[in-house]
């Protein structure tokens, strides 16, 4: 009933403001509950130089955030406000909540409800800017994958397991392929999204990555985009 209740008055707000905001979708969420919230809603609004609009203006800082970001955004559209956002609670000095968390808010068609992703420790940043980068075979003690998204069905693995260098290798079914690779020893994964995906097709992927249950494959939290 909680989650009735939030699409009515995200119905609401967007009506009252003539301005139409589609969730993206995923199956099977893992998360169906958050409690103590304050929403953000990120537009699509052809209006604008960069065809968004952010409305901050009930966000609390103790609070956990849900971020509703129009699935028919670009990264490149989104994550400048989504790090901004980002930006505004790991900055806070006053009334700071270190246990207050982020989280995308979605549509989850296998409940007909609300389901949510969380990306509170997730770090974005421009690929060919970055100098993380630098020494990257150092930091994952040679057992890496990196991940290049284009969408959400076209993607190709690179990187070095076992000392071994993996070839690019192109896939539709990404967690099949990613426990064929991995064996023994834990191996880091390292995402790299396509400025132009869709946020739709960014949330698909994550809700993917979310699903995979090896203890011996680790999720960087540092994403790319190029």
């Amino acid at each position: 009933m909680r989650y009735i209740y939030l699409l009515i008055i995200l119905s609401l707000f967007s009506c009252n403001n003539e301005r139409t905001l589609l969730l993206p979708e995923i199956e099977n969420a893992e998360i169906t509950e958050v409690l103590d919230v304050s929403p953000a809603y990120i537009f699509y609004d052809e209006t604008q130089p960069d065809s968004t609009l952010l409305n901050r203006k009930n966000l609390i800082i103790t609070t956990n955030w849900l971020v509703n970001v129009d699935k028919r955004l670009t990264l490149k559209q989104a994550i400048p406000h989504i790090k901004f956002l980002q930006d505004k609670k790991r900055n806070a000095e006053m009334h700071k909540n270190e246990d207050a968390k982020n989280y995308f808010t979605c549509n989850d068609t296998s409940i007909g409800n609300l389901g949510f992703l969380e990306f509170t420790e997730i770090n974005y940043a421009k690929k060919d800017t970055s100098n993380y980068w630098v020494g990257k075979n150092h930091i994952y003690k040679n057992n890496y994958l990196e991940i290049h998204f284009k969408d959400d069905k076209n993607a190709f693995i690179e990187g070095i397991v076992n000392n071994q260098i993996q070839p690019q290798l192109k896939f539709t079914h990404l967690l099949k392929t990613i426990s064929q690779i991995v064996k023994e020893d834990s191996v880091t994964l390292v995402c790299n999204f396509n400025e132009e995906l869709k946020f739709e097709d960014y949330i698909s992927i994550k809700s993917k990555l979310s699903k995979i249950e090896s203890d011996k494959i680790n999720i960087d939290s540092n994403e790319f985009i190029y």
